[in-house]
C-alpha cells in the first residue's frame, strides 16, 4: 500500500487537517508497538472512554496491518513515521467520539465481516438476539433445512439477513431499505461473504414493495424515541443515520407500518420478529396481536436481561 494510499485509509474525507502526512507525530513517534500501544490506552482512559484497552489494540493493529500475534510478536519493534502519523489519526479520530468500527469500516456480527458506511447503524450484539430467537424457533420446528423465504426490512448493512442466510443453506432472502446507498454496502457485503446469489436487495419502505408469502419477516427497525436521540452517546448520535434511529415520537411508529405488512405477506405458519427497544416488548407485542398475528411467547432477551426480540406467527386457516 503506497503512502497517500495509506494516510487515505487512516483520514475520513474532511479530515486532511487532522494529520499531515509528512510530519511525524510527538505522541507515538519514535515508539515501539508495544508502548505505543499502551500510550494509547492510556489516552483513551483519560478520555473517558470504554474499552479503552481493547479499542487501543483493534485501532494498533489496524494502523499496522497487525493481529493480535503479530502485534505481540512485534512489540518491540519501531513505529515508522507513517506507521506513527496514522495511529495518531486513528487516535484522533476515536477521542473526538468516532466509533472503533466506523474507523476501522468493518463490524464483526454473529461471526461475519460486514464493512460499514456512513448509510448504515454499526450492527450491536444485541440484534444478534433476533437472529438467536428466529432459529430456535425454526430448529424447534425441523425447518432449517427447508427452502424458507426470508424479508429483512430496513436491512441497512444486510446484518440480520446475511446472518440467517449463512445458518439456513436452503433459504432465499430479501432485504429492503430507503437508503439506496445503505443497500449498496448490503449487496457488496452478501457478496463478499459468497451469499449473494440467495440474496436481493431493494429500495423500499419496509415491506411496502415486496410481494408474495414469506415465511421469516425479521427487522431492527428504529426505535428510539425522537425527542431521546440527543441524549444518546456521541459515538451513536453523531454517527449514525437518523433515519435507522428515529421511531417518532414514541419509538413505536415503525412497528404501527410493519405489523400490518407483515400480517399480509407471511405464509400461513410464517413467523415475525422484531427487535424492540428497553421497556416497550408489552407495546410491540400488542401492535402485532392488533395485527392478527399470534404472539410466539415472551420477548427474548440479550445478554443484559433486557427483553430484546418479539417474535409473532400468522396462524394457518
Amino acid at each position: 500500500m503506497n503512502r497517500a494510499r495509506r494516510m487515505g485509509r487512516c483520514l475520513r474525507g474532511d479530515d486532511a487537517g487532522l494529520v499531515e502526512a509528512t510530519r511525524v507525530t510527538e505522541s507515538f513517534a519514535a515508539q515501539t508497538i508495544e508502548t505505543a500501544r499502551r500510550l494509547l490506552t492510556a489516552r483513551l482512559e483519560a478520555a473517558g472512554i470504554d474499552s479503552p484497552a481493547l479499542d487501543a489494540r483493534m485501532l494498533t493493529g489496524a494502523a499496522l496491518h497487525l493481529d493480535l500475534t503479530g502485534l505481540i510478536a512485534q512489540g518491540p519493534r519501531q513505529l515508522t513515521a507513517d506507521d506513527a502519523a496514522c495511529l495518531d489519526a486513528f487516535a484522533r479520530r476515536r477521542l473526538a467520539g468516532e466509533p472503533v468500527a466506523r474507523i476501522l469500516g468493518t463490524k464483526d456480527f454473529w461471526g461475519l465481516p460486514l464493512k460499514l458506511s456512513a448509510d448504515t447503524l454499526v450492527p450491536r450484539p444485541d440484534t444478534e438476539t433476533v437472529v438467536e430467537a428466529a432459529l430456535e424457533i425454526l430448529r424447534a420446528e425441523g425447518r432449517t433445512r427447508t427452502p424458507l423465504r426470508i424479508a429483512d426490512l430496513g436491512t441497512g448493512s444486510g446484518a440480520i439477513l446475511l446472518a440467517l442466510l449463512s445458518e439456513l443453506p436452503d433459504a432465499t432472502g430479501v432485504g429492503t431499505d430507503l437508503s439506496a446507498a445503505a443497500l449498496d454496502t448490503a449487496k457488496a457485503n452478501a457478496q463478499r461473504l459468497g451469499l449473494a446469489p440467495r440474496a436481493d436487495f431493494t429500495v423500499s419502505d419496509y415491506a411496502g414493495g415486496l410481494s408474495d408469502p414469506f415465511d421469516l419477516i425479521v427487522s431492527n427497525p428504529p426505535y428510539i424515541r425522537s425527542a431521546d436521540i440527543a441524549s444518546l452517546a456521541p459515538e451513536v448520535r453523531d454517527h449514525d443515520p437518523h433515519l435507522a434511529l428515529d421511531g417518532g415520537s414514541d419509538g413505536l411508529e415503525a412497528y404501527r407500518r410493519i405489523a400490518p405488512q407483515a400480517a399480509g405477506l407471511l405464509a400461513p405458519g410464517g413467523l415475525l420478529v422484531l427487535e424492540v427497544g428497553q421497556g416497550q416488548d408489552g407495546d410491540v407485542v400488542r401492535l402485532v396481536a392488533a395485527a392478527g398475528l399470534t404472539v410466539a411467547g415472551p420477548a427474548r432477551a440479550d445478554l443484559a436481561g433486557i427483553g430484546r426480540a418479539v417474535a409473532a406467527r400468522k396462524l394457518p386457516f
